[in-house]
């Protein structure tokens, strides 16, 4: 589990960090498309991200995350905080309750538009429902970029994120390699997502009934249950899902919230020699998992390296040294097993194990 026994004071002060795989996508774009329409119609260049130069002012960008429930968004923080101390610029991070609470981050969002802050950087709870404040803060100046989840809105400055849909590509396509590798004719799967509507979870279902449909085995999806992220909530729908299903089940692929709660559960039942879970994205749970078995794989978004990119992005759009900028930045996924953990590349994802969240920053903190 991640540590937060280290005073914020004490979290260090990160100097750079290597250039990131991207896929930068421009026009032609379908018009209110996704990050996933935005790939399979614009013009792709894939290359490495650098980081940006210092920022020649204290620029004040305001961040809005759904919550900070599980370690994926913790990872955010550690993201945006350390870049912006790097950078020289201003940052406040706002939270939503989670989400169920669209009301309270389109309230947060009228708040930052209304403090004129320089910059915008959204992670949206819904695909659609933040589309209408996006527009408001463009016209009253305010540049809006989205992190890491999706919408639909054409008012964005830039999107950064990763093919939600390709999360559950990669899933689906482990799990089948595994099932056939193990000689299995068929398989039953359940899906624990995350919340209905949220652009992540649309991408992660998409992109595994892509695969299944195509898959040289028989795959029959026996549930899909949705529900928000919080690690309770998910806990009783795992509990459901086995009830329901548990003596047919070979697999359960779930969110970052909802797959340590699904082993655990299936650990309880007595089923871990029986079902094996898949993780849609990395946490650092998720990859302690891996390492002790309960957990057999995990895609992974590299969410620090997306709040880092983000970031950079909007400093360099700022200072007018973006030039052509893309529509939409997406993150090169990763994916980790039992055969690849020992070699793989954690600190692009997961914030060191004494980090504390930390919810703003000012260069003049430094003074």
């Amino acid at each position: 589990m991640l540590a937060l026994a280290v005073a914020a004071a004490a979290n260090p002060v990160v100097k750079g960090f290597d250039p990131v795989v991207t896929f930068s996508i421009f026009p032609p774009l379908k018009p209110n498309g996704t990050a996933d329409d935005a790939l399979e119609t614009g013009n792709v260049k894939r290359g490495y991200f650098p980081m940006a130069e210092r920022a020649r002012k204290p620029w004040r960008i305001a961040y809005l995350f759904p919550h900070i429930k599980d370690p994926y968004w913790v990872g955010c923080n550690y993201g945006v905080i350390t870049e912006a101390q790097r950078l020289g610029v201003g940052v406040r991070i706002f939270i939503a309750d989670g989400y169920d609470d669209i009301k309270g981050q389109l309230r947060k969002m009228a708040e930052v538009t209304a403090d004129k802050y320089d910059a915008i950087v959204l992670s949206p709870i819904d695909l659609t429902a933040n589309n209408a404040s996006i527009a408001w803060a463009k016209s009253q100046g305010i540049p809006v970029f989205e992190l890491a989840n999706d919408s639909t809105s054409d008012d964005l400055a830039i999107k950064v994120t990763t093919s939600l849909k390709g999360m559950g590509v990669e899933a689906a396509r482990w799990m089948v390699h595994d099932a056939l590798r193990r000689g299995m004719k068929s398989i039953n799967v359940g899906l624990l997502p995350g919340p209905r509507g949220a652009g992540w979870v649309s991408g992660e279902v998409d992109g595994t009934r892509e695969v299944l449909r195509k898959a040289p085995i028989a795959v029959n999806i026996v549930d899909v249950k949705y529900g928000d992220s919080d690690r309770h909530v998910q806990g009783q729908l795992a509990r459901q899902l086995l009830r329901e299903h548990g003596q047919s089940l070979d697999y359960v692929i779930g969110c970052t919230g909802c797959a340590p709660p699904a082993s655990a559960e299936i650990r309880e039942a007595g089923l871990q020699k029986q079902v094996r879970v898949i993780a849609y994205d990395l946490t650092r749970e998720i990859a302690e998992l891996i390492r002790q078995g309960h957990i057999s794989a995990a895609v992974d978004t590299k969410a620090v390296s997306q709040a880092r990119v983000v970031t950079d992005a909007v400093v360099n759009y700022l200072e007018g040294r973006s030039g052509n900028s893309p529509h939409t930045i997406l993150i090169k996924l990763g994916l980790v097993d039992q055969s690849s953990y020992p070699d793989y590349r954690f600190d692009t994802t997961i914030a060191p194990d004494d980090f504390v969240p930390v919810f703003s920053y000012s260069p003049a903190d430094e003074k």
